[in-house]
């Protein structure tokens, strides 16, 4: 699936209604948005894979509508991002939002993302590991879901050892 955000990312450098082109789609069901088949049908070559397609124009409006000039930080999946939100906001609802994805049937995932996409505004997210999961977002054995639950606590709970230590060495 390699390549997909290198190619938004060059249709964006020619002309940057790409963007606002993708982000209007989200507001319409993946794949419904007119507008927005000259983006990404090139990109899908012909294939007839309904879910493909579907994930492939919402990660493009996602892409589009958390797109900063100057983003800041190497990508991460969206897992170790909501943890970061969470550790940096101290806020525990971004624990129940992102539990609240991770549980969502193909129909609620385009809304359940949008809203944790929209959340981790300050975050950098690798859309390309994020395209590569919501691929799979329907086996059986729920092994995106699985990955990220691990990114997100792993991370979470290596910030609270790090804030933890940091604690304990100023108190020494």
């Amino acid at each position: 699936m390699n390549g997909f955000v290198e190619w938004l990312e060059g249709l964006n450098a020619k002309d940057t209604k790409v963007r606002a082109v993708l982000r209007r789609s989200l507001a319409f069901e993946p794949g419904k948005f007119v507008q927005a088949y000259p983006y990404v049908e090139p990109f899908l070559k012909g294939e007839d894979s309904f879910w493909r397609r579907e994930v492939l124009y919402l990660v493009a409006g996602l892409w589009a509508a958390h797109w900063r000039e100057d983003q800041r930080g190497q990508p991460v999946p969206i897992g170790k991002a909501c943890a970061a939100h969470q550790a940096a906001s101290g806020s525990t609802s971004t624990e129940r939002r992102f539990i609240t994805l991770l549980d969502a049937d193909p129909d609620q995932l385009p809304n359940r993302l949008r809203q944790v996409v929209t959340l981790l505004k300050e975050q950098a997210i690798d859309f390309d590991d994020l395209l590569k999961g919501l691929l799979y977002w329907n086996d059986d054995q729920k092994r995106t879901q699985n990955a990220w639950a691990r990114d997100f606590y792993r991370t979470l709970s290596h910030e609270t050892v790090t804030e933890f230590q940091n604690e304990k060495e100023i108190n020494e």
